[in-house]
């Protein structure tokens, strides 16, 4: 009888903390479903202009992107790092560009390197987003330019990355791989691939392969992470004739007339208050009324818009399939550019190639600085300088599950180095250190923000933002221009001679981040 009420006694006891067991279970398990961790989809735009989609001022048609802007956040001031390598190496890494071996463009095999902040592929030691997130479980994919290492030893799945189909280098046709003095590699995973001979157009192959990607994991208990980086709008400029059609007219009416509609569009959306005045059109840029050859001027821009417009469908393409999928809601997404509106000038690299008419498979053109002034409305200058026409980018978040759309456009000065901190802080992985950037979850939360400071540099150009405060320096340049951007958002007014203890300070403190990730010092033209 004794062993009997023992034993009764022992199952009781069993049974209560089997119960316990159970209903931690179960409120565990209720916590992961009302909580779980959303994917995240990071959807680059390359050498595309601040005003160049409709949200942000365009009369490119961009509903796909614009939906996004509508339910979630649209930034002021998100800054890039002004050019294609730094910027994608900040992205994946968290850290300016100098710190991870990037703070130039890529380097070649045949090229003899100086290991260091130059190197011109991605410091092995350093790990990429893909690599954190991989660790805390994500599935995690990539289509598109990659950029940051043209060795196979650093090429995206030596990188973190489960799948990656793209171009490896900067930028080709986007209807074939173009035999160049320096081979331009395809890659599908980790081998060469071979492009179909017809019916090959980068962007909608880019955003094809992001959504097999996501469909073959199916409805896995892993989130993943898609890395999707168009070479849209980036030169050469191709599209498909009847998406160019839909604008070549209309461009006729000349690129001074196209930047004062942009820039009264984004005053009427609130984009643009009276703070911010258009920025005087360069000398070197004549009045569209002066043209002589105002057909192909406006073909031009018809392509590149063309470029962007398709882009957007394959946007909604991807957004469509999530929604299929019922994905979206839990699924984070940033679109952003890589930097600003490109002024070059590729007429020298014709390749050999017969002359085609602009936009066709066959061509290689550009829209150069002239168009490009239209795409960085209101600012001024171009990609790889430091004021805020080569490193301001349009910024949108979107994730229906945490973010609430915000109807106008909110100043938070953040940078592409944010990206990897806040994808780490959704994932619930552990937070990364000894890194540059910082998560932006405080624009969905209601957190205060912490007070920081921005820096650039590329090729010789330099910058620094405090607070409000930006000082600005062409390579060419020997003195610091200091502009207030709470008064003076489009660097107008040169407040550098009025300000002289804030430049001394502002410079003294960008000569020890430069020294510390490994800027080198350009020599600069002596005062007289």
């Amino acid at each position: 009888m004794k062993i009997f009420k023992q034993t009764k006694s022992a199952l009781l006891l069993l049974t209560a903390l089997s119960g316990i067991v159970l209903c931690s279970f179960l409120s565990l398990k209720k916590t992961e479903t009302a909580n779980p961790r959303p994917n995240i989809i990071i959807i680059m735009a390359d050498d595309m202009g601040f005003s160049d989609i409709g949200c942000y001022g365009s009369e490119i048609s961009t509903p796909n992107i614009d939906k996004l802007a509508v339910n979630g956040i649209k930034l002021r001031s998100f800054y890039n790092a002004g050019r294609c390598c730094p910027t994608r190496a900040s992205l994946l890494t968290g850290n300016y560009s100098h710190a991870v071996g990037m703070g130039g463009m890529v380097s070649f095999e045949d090229e003899k390197v100086e290991k260091g902040s130059y190197q011109g592929y991605l410091d092995p030691s350093v790990p990429t987003i893909a690599e954190r997130l991989h660790a805390a479980g994500y599935n995690t994919y990539m289509t598109g330019k990659w950029h940051v290492g043209e060795s196979p030893e650093h090429w995206p799945l030596k990188r973190g990355f489960d799948k990656y189909f793209g171009l490896i280098s900067g930028a080709s046709s986007y209807f074939e791989v173009l035999k160049e003095k320096r081979k331009r590699f395809m890659v599908l995973n980790d081998q060469e691939y071979v492009l179909p001979t017809e019916g090959y157009y980068a962007t909608d192959a880019f955003t094809d392969k992001a959504i097999e990607f996501i469909n073959q994991a199916g409805k896995k208990a892993n989130p993943f992470f898609l890395y999707l980086a168009y070479t849209a709008p980036h030169f050469p400029l191709h599209a498909y004739e009847e998406d160019i059609a839909k604008y070549e007219k209309f461009y006729l009416q000349g690129w001074d007339v196209t930047r004062e509609n942009r820039f009264k569009k984004m005053q009427k959306l609130g984009l643009l208050d009276k703070r911010y005045a258009l920025t005087t059109r360069p000398n070197n840029i004549p009045a569209w009324n002066s043209v002589q050859d105002k057909a192909t001027w406006a073909r031009k821009m018809a392509v590149y818009a063309a470029m962007i417009d398709r882009m957007d469908r394959n946007i909604g393409k991807l957004i469509k399939n999530l929604e299929d999928t019922k994905q979206l809601d839990n699924t984070f997404i940033v679109f952003l550019s890589d930097n600003g509106g490109c002024d070059e000038n590729v007429d020298d690299r014709k390749l050999g190639l017969p002359t085609k008419r602009i936009g066709e498979r066959g061509s290689y053109g550009t829209y150069d600085y002239q168009w490009a002034n239209v795409s960085n409305t209101p600012f001024k200058l171009y990609k790889k300088f430091t004021h805020e026409g080569g490193i301001i980018s349009p910024c949108i978040m979107h994730w229906p599950a945490k973010i609430k759309p915000k109807k106008g456009y909110m100043d938070a000065p953040s940078h592409v180095i944010d990206l990897l901190p806040t994808s780490l802080d959704l994932a619930q992985a552990p937070a990364a250190t000894n890194i540059h950037g910082q998560s932006l979850s405080y624009l969905w939360t209601g957190k205060k923000a912490n007070p920081r400071t921005l820096y650039w540099e590329h090729q010789g150009n330099e910058a620094i933002r405090t607070g409000n405060f930006k000082l600005v320096k062409e390579a060419d340049e020997a003195d610091w221009a200091l502009y207030d951007l709470e008064t003076d958002p489009s660097e107008n007014k040169n407040i550098a001679q009025q300000s002289e203890k804030k430049v001394a300070e502002m410079s003294i403190d960008f000569d020890v981040w430069a020294k510390k990730v490994g800027v080198k010092q350009s020599k600069k033209k002596v005062k007289k």
